[in-house]
């Protein structure tokens, strides 16, 4: 493996997915570096939205995306560093190339305003976008053999997915969109507008509160799905350390919602998910 790609994935994904990011500090060396160009592929496609100017030029992008992956591609696709450091990982660990087509496809969601319309649908979502992510790590961690972590990877994905839109309401709900299931959103009496100028509720509250406690659920079972995998395989999942101290955080100072979620500082982190690893060599 050549390293200016992959150090090149390791500076973005540093700099653009922070939680990401420090979980890969406690994987086996030899894997590292195939995660990261993972998660750096998968920066990359979840910012498209913010640097387009519109759903046209963003499907282009994940069309470019497409290509480079399945070898349709035209140009010198090598010559981006990010692009470059994911083929050598798929070609290394022969990662399956159908995978990455639908986690791209179900990234085409982003580009759009159409509000997610219901739990089944969001999970459908995270199943292919951050579940997908989990999976092919492990099978990275796996030296490229099939595996099957799918309650671990199922669940956590999920719950990650829904932390992470609970935690940035407000920043999704100024642009214009509903990330969370709209269906327990409407049946707790919340209208599109009051979401789109930030203005606070009751049922907002019971809607987030109704969502948080799924997350708390799934990632109950993510616990209990990692426990019973071989121990070479639970540090792709070490993200779950951050994951349930941020949704005890939400939950203790979800007084404004639509605020910026506190963070806690790297170091911190890093102190989690070290204890983590430990606990689950």
């Amino acid at each position: 493996m050549t390293t200016d790609a992959f150090t090149h994935a390791a500076t973005t994904l540093r700099a653009t997915d922070r939680d990401r990011y420090l979980p890969t500090l406690v994987l086996p060396a030899e894997s590292r570096a195939a995660i990261i160009a993972l998660y750096a592929f998968n920066a990359d496609i979840a910012a498209i939205r913010d640097r387009v100017s519109g759903p046209a030029p963003g499907e282009i992008r994940l069309q470019w995306w497409a290509d480079a992956i399945t070898g349709s591609g035209h140009g010198n696709i090598r010559q981006n560093p990010l692009a470059d450091a994911l083929l050598q990982t798929i070609e290394r660990f022969n990662l399956p190339t159908g995978t990455f087509a639908r986690l791209i496809a179900a990234r085409r969601f982003d580009l759009y305003d159409d509000p997610m319309p219901d739990l089944e649908t969001f999970e459908g979502y995270a199943g292919e976008t951050a579940s997908t992510l989990l999976q092919l790590s492990a099978m990275i961690l796996n030296n490229g053999e099939a595996v099957e972590p799918g309650d671990a990877a199922g669940h956590l994905g999920v719950a990650q997915a829904m932390i992470g839109h609970l935690r940035a309401l407000g920043y999704i709900s100024a642009q214009g969109r509903i990330m969370l299931p709209w269906s327990i959103l409407e049946a707790n009496g919340v209208q599109e507008s009051e979401l789109f100028t930030g203005q606070d509720s009751e049922g907002l509250h019971a809607a987030l509160s109704q969502i948080a406690e799924l997350a708390d659920a799934h990632l109950a079972k993510a616990r209990t799905a990692i426990a019973a995998l071989p121990s070479q395989l639970r540090p792709a999942f070490a993200i779950i350390a951050l994951l349930e101290s941020e949704l005890a955080n939400w939950k203790r100072s979800v007084t404004n919602p639509f605020a910026p979620s506190r963070d806690q500082p790297d170091w911190q982190k890093i102190g989690r998910l070290t204890l983590w690893s430990l606990r689950n060599r």
